[in-house]
C-alpha cells in the first residue's frame, strides 16, 4: 500500500513502497540444452535491433524461492526455476536534507539587496564622473535596471496571491500528516551524525534515448493499419519488429511481469499493464485500441525557463496540449487530472481554457507536497522561487458531450476540495507519486485508467508517452539476491 496515513487534510504516501509492492520477481525456467535463453546476469544485452520478450517471467505474487522439478529424472534439468527479485533503488528516494534552506533564502535576499545598493552606488559614481546625467537614455536604462530589481511582474504577483490563499492549508495539513509519519516510523528525525549525503550516485543508463527513438520511428516505413492488429500481446515469448512498439499497443495481460528488450536495453513490464511508445503526432494507435477510460491522468511537458536552458525535454505549447483527444478517450463521467507547475499562467490555462475546450468541468485543485525523510519541506514554504508543492487540477467530463454506452455502475463520492498528497519525492526528474490508492473512493470499481506523458508503467493502467518506459529500465532496479 502506498497510503500510509489518511487524515481529513489528505494522504501521506510511500512512493517507494508502492513500486516495490508490485513485486517484480524474476522466474526463469532454465533449459541447459537450449541456446535460445538470453542471459539475465547483465542489465544490457548488446545492440539488438529488435524488440523481444525473453523466456522469463516475473511473478507478481510468489515470494518463495524454491527449486521446482518434475518426478521424471530426465525432466529435472529442464524445469529448474531461478527466482530473482527486483526492487527499485532506495537511494533514489534518499532525500534527507532540504534542497534549499530558509537560511539560504535569507542570504539570497540579503545578497540581492546588497548587490542592488552596490550597483546603485556605482551607477551614481559613474554618472557624476562621466556626466552621464546629460545622457537621458543612459539615465533611463539605469533606472529601468534598478526598477526591475524591486518590482514584480504580473505573473509573480499572481503566484504570491495564490500562495497566500493556500499557505495555511499546506502548512497545517502537512504538519498533521508528518506528525503521524513520525509516530509510525515512516519518517524519522535524523541527527547530524545519522544524516547521509543527499547526493545519490547517478544511475548510468544505456545510450538508448526513448524520445529520440520516437523521432527515429517516424523515418520507418509506414505500417498498414488495416493489416496490423491493434494490440501485441506479451503473453508468450515472441520477437517483433521495433516499429510495432510505435504502431500499436503493447500489452502484458498476464499475472506475471515480463522483460522486453528495446535497442539492447531491458525494461520491466508489470502485470496487467499496457503502453504505447509515441509522441503527440502518433496517437492514432491509442485511439484504435478502442478503450474508454474512467480516469485520465495527464502530466504535460510545460514550457518554462529552466526547461529552455537545460533542454532536458521538448515542451509543448498550449495549442499542442489542446490537441490531445481527451473527448475520444474518455468514458462518461471520466475523472481528468492534470499536473500543473506553480506558474499561474499554466493553472489558469487548464481551468479557463483547456478543460472547457475538452468539455471537462473543473472540480477542484489538490496539492502534492514534497518533504524530506525527516518531514521538512524540500524548499522553504515561503521561498520566493521554487515552492515545496505542485498542483493537480481535477475535473469530470460532462456527460452530455460523450457517448452513454458505458455508464458508471455506482455513484462515487464527490471529489473533496484542496486535498494534500504528501510524500518524499524521487530524485529522478518528474517521477510523480502514484494516484491509484488515493483515487479509489472517487472512481468506479475496476476503473479503466490511462496516464498520458507517462514515464513508468502501473499494473492495471494503460500508459502513453515518448518516454513511457523510462523508469522501467532495469538499471533503476537492483537484485539483492538470486537463489535456486
Amino acid at each position: 500500500m502506498s497510503v500510509v496515513h489518511q487524515l481529513s487534510s489528505g494522504w501521506l504516501l510511500d512512493h517507494l513502497a508502492f513500486i516495490n509492492n508490485i513485486d517484480y520477481q524474476l522466474c526463469q525456467h532454465c533449459e541447459p540444452t537450449s541456446n535460445k535463453t538470453v542471459p539475465i546476469s547483465s542489465p544490457h544485452c548488446g545492440s539488438l535491433n529488435v524488440t523481444s520478450t525473453l523466456p522469463v517471467e516475473l511473478s507478481a505474487t510468489s515470494k518463495v524461492y524454491e527449486l521446482v522439478t518434475k518426478p521424471e529424472t530426465d525432466e529435472r534439468e529442464k524445469n529448474k526455476v531461478l527466482m530473482q527479485k527486483y526492487t527499485f533503488r532506495a537511494e533514489l528516494f534518499n532525500v534527507t536534507k532540504p534542497y534549499v534552506t530558509t537560511t539560504d533564502c535569507i542570504a539570497f535576499r540579503q545578497g540581492n539587496k546588497v548587490e542592488t545598493q552596490k550597483n546603485s552606488s556605482i551607477n551614481s559614481f559613474n554618472c557624476e564622473n562621466q556626466e552621464c546625467v546629460k545622457d537621458e537614455d543612459s539615465v533611463c536604462t539605469v533606472r529601468k535596471k534598478n526598477k526591475r530589481s524591486i518590482v514584480f511582474n504580473q505573473g509573480e504577483l499572481d503566484a504570491m496571491e495564490y500562495h497566500t490563499k493556500i499557505r495555511g492549508l499546506i502548512l497545517d495539513g502537512t504538519t498533521q500528516l508528518v506528525q503521524e509519519g513520525l509516530k509510525s516510523g515512516l519518517l524519522c528525525s535524523l541527527s547530524e551524525e545519522q544524516e547521509i549525503d543527499n547526493k545519490t550516485t547517478p544511475v548510468e543508463l544505456g545510450s538508448c534515448g526513448l524520445a529520440e527513438l520516437c523521432d527515429m520511428a517516424k523515418q520507418l516505413p509506414l505500417v498498414d493499419e488495416n493489416e496490423l492488429e491493434t494490440v501485441q500481446s506479451i503473453d508468450a515469448d515472441i520477437s517483433v519488429p521495433e516499429q510495432d512498439v510505435f504502431s500499436r499497443i503493447t500489452q502484458n495481460s498476464s499475472n506475471f511481469t515480463k522483460i522486453i528488450i528495446l535497442m539492447g536495453q531491458k525494461y520491466l513490464l508489470p502485470p496487467k499493464s499496457s503502453f504505447l511508445l509515441s509522441d503527440l503526432s502518433c496517437m492514432q494507435p491509442l485511439l484504435n485500441y478502442g478503450e474508454k477510460y474512467d480516469v485520465i491522468v495527464i502530466d504535460p511537458p510545460w514550457q518554462n525557463k529552466s526547461v529552455k536552458r537545460s533542454k532536458r525535454y521538448n515542451y509543448l505549447s498550449s495549442w499542442q496540449i489542446k490537441q490531445i483527444p481527451i473527448p475520444k478517450l474518455a468514458a462518461p463521467n471520466c475523472l481528468v487530472i492534470t499536473w500543473v507547475t506553480n506558474r499561474q499562467k499554466h493553472l489558469q490555462f487548464v481551468k479557463e481554457e483547456l478543460y472547457p475546450y475538452w468539455s471537462v468541468e473543473t472540480l477542484t485543485e489538490w496539492h502534492w507536497v514534497k518533504i524530506t525523510r525527516s518531514g521538512e519541506f524540500v524548499f522553504p514554504l515561503d521561498s520566493p522561487h521554487k515552492k515545496p508543492y505542485e498542483g493537480l487540477v481535477l475535473g469530470r467530463v460532462r456527460r452530455k458531450m460523450v457517448s452513454t454506452l458505458r455508464e458508471p455502475e455506482m455513484t462515487v463520492l464527490p471529489i473533496p476540495d484542496h486535498k494534500l498528497i504528501v510524500s518524499v519525492p524521487c530524485t529522478l526528474h518528474s517521477h510523480k507519486p502514484p494516484l491509484t490508492e488515493v483515487l479509489k473512493d472517487y472512481i468506479v470499481p475496476d476503473a479503466k485508467c490511462l496516464e498520458l506523458f507517462a514515464r513508468n508503467l502501473q499494473p492495471g493502467w494503460t500508459s502513453w508517452g515518448n518516454e513511457v518506459l523510462k523508469f522501467q529500465h532495469v538499471d533503476y532496479f537492483i537484485t539483492p539476491e538470486t537463489r535456486n
